[in-house]
């Protein structure tokens, strides 16, 4: 019998990832949606004929309940959320309602269900925050510096305090950030490699960054989903540090990024205050030693390579739209 997997937030990033991942397994894919006037189903558009999708919204808890009592998933992957760290500023009530208490929806739905099925949540090294000691590892207290990463934080708890109350499968992948050519053009290593594209074939001049000096520990997203499956098939269910243990600045992205198309950055960078956050997380570092052993998960895309596959990726998207003589945005 064929494993059943439902993943919510399933149209973005790590969901379409997350879905070649088990239907290369053999899985039954269920995403899950939220009803929109415009549907944003890029990422999964070669997916589409192999997956189903469900309507349910993690703000309301009787859609979830639905969900999961028609599915039946064996496991369950918590990915659906407010991502962009930025605008958790502007909404930080929305960005609660759906990273904090969407995750509590979706805990009670599956303890009231079914409490056999097993439940992975998306974590953030964003709970670091303002890092009390680096590098991070599952033991690191957390220091949030966004209200992102203090929605993370409750999330990451609430999913302890049920697998404790409970007794539940569920677990928490504490991963770094990851970025590939399916990452948003709001993300800063999207905006370079699209940036770096544009500039490349005369579409842009200029490319305006906030700051240069931020470190952040960047791995392929294709690579992590790995973890999240693995994770769900151990004994005993524990949480994990999902990193490559090596950081690198904006500035080093933009200089590989910008070497690819052969051409110098600082002829094209541009500096802009208005882009910095009100409170800077400086020096994410993630030790994933512990998913090395128990695991046996190691990042298999360093970062020169990640930012040049993205920014291979932006050059041949905006090469053919060129040639069609029209620019989609995404």
């Amino acid at each position: 019998m064929s494993k059943r997997a439902l993943i919510t937030g399933i149209t973005g990033q790590d969901g379409s990832y997350l879905a070649e991942l088990l239907l290369g397994k053999g899985y039954e894919v269920v995403g899950m949606v939220r009803r929109s006037s415009a549907p944003n189903n890029w990422r999964i558009e070669h997916l589409l004929d192999r997956i189903t999708l469900a309507p349910a919204d993690l703000l309301d808890q009787l859609s979830l309940l639905r969900l999961i009592d028609e599915v039946r998933p064996h496991e369950v992957y918590n990915l659906a959320a407010m991502s962009f760290v930025p605008a958790s500023w502007d909404q930080p009530m929305l960005t609660g309602e759906f990273n904090a208490q969407g995750v509590t929806r979706m805990l009670d739905a599956v303890r009231r269900v079914d409490t056999s099925i097993k439940f992975y949540q998306a974590s953030s090294s964003e709970m670091f925050g303002k890092v009390r000691e680096v590098p991070q590892t599952e033991l690191t207290p957390f220091y949030p510096r966004s209200p992102y990463g203090v929605s993370k934080v409750f999330a990451h708890y609430i999913t302890v305090n049920y697998r404790e109350s409970y007794h539940l499968f569920a677990v928490s992948g504490m991963l770094f950030n990851h970025e590939s050519p399916r990452r948003g053009l709001e993300f800063v290593t999207r905006k370079v490699s699209d940036g770096v594209a544009r500039i490349k074939l005369g579409l842009a001049n200029t490319l305006s960054i906030g700051n240069l000096d931020a470190h952040r520990d960047w791995g392929f997203a294709g690579d992590y989903v790995l973890a999240m499956w693995k994770m769900l098939q151990q004994d005993r269910p524990d949480d994990y540090v999902i990193a490559t243990g090596v950081s690198h600045s904006v500035r080093e992205l933009v200089d590989i990024a910008f070497a690819r198309v052969g051409l110098d950055w600082q002829k094209f960078v541009r500096v802009d205050p208005a882009l910095l956050r009100p409170a800077e997380v400086d020096h994410l570092l993630g030790d994933a030693a512990k998913a090395r052993a128990e695991l046996g998960w190691t990042p298999e895309v360093d970062f020169k390579q990640l930012v040049e596959m993205m920014v291979d990726a932006d050059m041949a998207r905006l090469t053919a739209a060129s040639a069609a003589h029209r620019v989609p945005t995404l």
